[in-house]
Parts: structure tokens; sequence; C-alpha cells
């Protein structure tokens, strides 16, 4: 099974990268990631620093460096502030200290479906990428990674049912913590890199990750059941220093915006099949899922809906945005059910 996954509520892929002046004014670009060696990820991004090389006559060379040797998002930003690194492939989590309003998508339970998520994205994708661009990014697109879901060893049919329990919150990741802490929950922070250790002494019980990092990470190992409703929506994002993208030739930098805006487009289709994939595999690998009951759902929404708009009020991403973003879904979501009582009147 192909699996290509730039982001999650779990960091597949952070990159960073560092620019070398070198012979007849060639700029290499070190690239580092925690994507394995030989991963579908690894394997596109070498063929398109390829043809960056090939199109730029070598004038644009781009190294990578698998395997998280640069670090954590922390790290690379921290470097990037220095000039060592000139930028990377984040989580939204990752970025959220320069520029905050890249959470917004990530909000607990703000869509339902990947239909709302395309819908909205297809809206303020833009707004985002202005965002960046003045926090001093150059963007090359949005990769979503699917929807995070609730797993654990036993199932959760309330939300009470998490009380006291022991749930996973990835390192930095702001919005997940404040959420739980609003819904009264004890959330556990761990690095990803800890997750699996975490799941085999019980140091963790419920983590929330989207199918395909499950299987990734083996993490899929150590559970057995796996909520069906859609928790988290996920996504990573390229970007480059705007002072390093600069130091390059206007027109190597439209070939270098062609390329890596084309392999992450790639990304953001191919990751929406292997989540699907993942959820075969685990079902394969008898996990067990489990659709939760109409007013339970109900009832978690309230509860998210209620801590989004606290956090908003905290000043954890702009409340205008968040009001932009609920605007699209009702107006998506009465157009569908406008599209499916015509639908149904003509049956």
């Amino acid at each position: 099974m192909r699996i290509q996954w730039g982001f999650s509520l779990i960091a597949l892929v952070i990159v960073s990268m560092s620019v070398i002046t070198g012979v007849a004014g060639a700029t290499q670009l070190k690239i580092a990631t925690v994507a394995p060696e030989g991963s579908g990820w690894m394997q596109s991004m070498r063929l398109a620093a390829g043809e960056i090389k090939s199109k730029t006559n070598g004038r644009v060379e781009i190294k990578f460096y698998a395997g998280g040797v640069m670090g954590n998002d922390k790290k690379v930003l921290r470097k990037i502030r220095i000039g060592q690194l000139q930028g990377g492939v984040f989580t939204a989590n990752g970025l959220s200290e320069r520029y905050r309003d890249i959470l917004i998508y990530g909000l607990p339970l703000i869509f339902r479906t990947q239909e709302e998520a395309d819908y909205v994205r297809e809206r303020m994708d833009p707004l985002l990428t202005q965002g960046l661009d003045d926090s001093g990014f150059v963007s090359f697109g949005f990769a979503g990674g699917g929807f995070a879901k609730l797993m654990g060893n036993e199932p959760i049919g309330h939300l009470d049912d998490l009380r006291g329990r022991k749930v996973w919150v990835p390192e930095g990741d702001t919005i997940s913590y404040e959420a739980m802490v609003a819904l009264n929950l004890a959330p556990v922070v761990l690095p990803i890199t800890d997750v699996l250790m975490g799941l085999q002494t019980g140091l963790l019980e419920y983590i929330a990750t989207p199918p395909v990092g499950a299987v990734i990470l083996q993490w899929f190992t150590k559970v057995k059941y796996v909520s069906n409703l859609p928790l988290v929506y996920t996504l990573a994002t390229m970007v480059i220093d705007k002072r390093a993208f600069s130091s390059i030739s206007d027109a190597d930098q439209a070939t270098v915006r062609e390329i890596m805006t084309a392999v992450y487009d790639d990304f953001e289709s191919q990751n929406k099949e292997d989540n699907i994939q993942a959820e075969e595999a685990l079902a394969a690998n008898g996990l067990k899922f489990i659709d939760l009951q109409p007013e339970i759902i109900a009832s978690w929404r309230e509860a998210a809906r209620q801590a989004n708009e606290k956090m908003a009020e905290k000043g954890l991403f702009s409340k205008d945005l968040l009001n932009a973003l609920l605007s699209y879904l009702e107006e998506y979501r009465i157009a569908a059910k406008l599209q499916a009582a015509s639908a149904s009147g003509t049956e």
C-alpha cells in the first residue's frame, strides 16, 4: 500500500532548509525531515529536487536529510530565525507560534465530512496563504492529512468515559490541549516519538490520529477500537522563509513554485486515498470501528463548539476567521440540504 502523509495531528514530516552559495552562484537548499528514508513522500520529494536542479541548470539544488536529524518544529523554527535553516514542511501546530491562525482548520469537531473541509478550504486557503506570507513565509500549498479519530483499548460511548483517562496530546498542540482542558479532561502531553512506548507502558490509554498515521507509526498494534467520529482535521504545509526565497532569481523562484506546488497537490489527493486504504488495513488487522449514537455526537459537538468559542475569546486564533469558517460551513450545509431535498423529490 502506497502511503504518503503530509501531516496529521501527528507530525510525520518536519522539513528545514539552509542555503549555501557555491560556485557560479548556485544555491543549495538543505532539507531535513522526520519522514523515513524510502517512504513514498521522500521518493516524491527527491524526484522534485532532481527536476528543480535540471530545470534551473544546477542553480538550485535541494539536499535532503531524512529521519528527523534536524529536530522538532521548535528547533527548526529557531534555526530559521538565526538563518541556519530556511523553511520546511510543518504541521499546523508547528507553525502556530509564527502564525496563530494556521490552527483554524484543526479545531475539534469543526468539520463533519471531507466535503465540508474541501468547501471551506477552497475559500479560505488563500487567506491562510496570505497570512503565512505576512508572517514571513512562502507557501507551496496545503495538504490535508485526513481526520484524526479516537483510538484505544476500550470503546468510547460518551464524553464521560474519557474522564480521568490518559489521552494523548501532541507536544506543542495548544489547541488540542486547551480543548481537552475546556472539556474537563486530563491530557497527557508527549512528543510523537514517545507515543508507541506510551501505549505499551500504559502511560497513554487513548490517542487521536488519522488512520494512515496509526498504520505508518504502528500504533494500531496497541489499540483495539476506533471511533468513527471525525475529531480533528489535520493539515501540513510547506514553507520557505521569504528572505531565503528572495535570494533565488525570479525565474528560478517560479520553477521551484511550479514543481513544489504540483508535488503538494499530489500529496493532497494521495493522502485522501491513503487514509481510505489505511482504514481498510486497520479493519483487516482486527480493529473494531465504533459508531456513536446521534445524541452522543450532538453532545460532543456542542461541547466542542463551546470550547472553540472560549479559545477564540482567549486569542489563540482570530475570532473573525472562526466566524468566517462557520459562515462557510453554514452555507455549505444549507446547500447540501436543499440538494438532498431536491434529489429526494425527483425520485
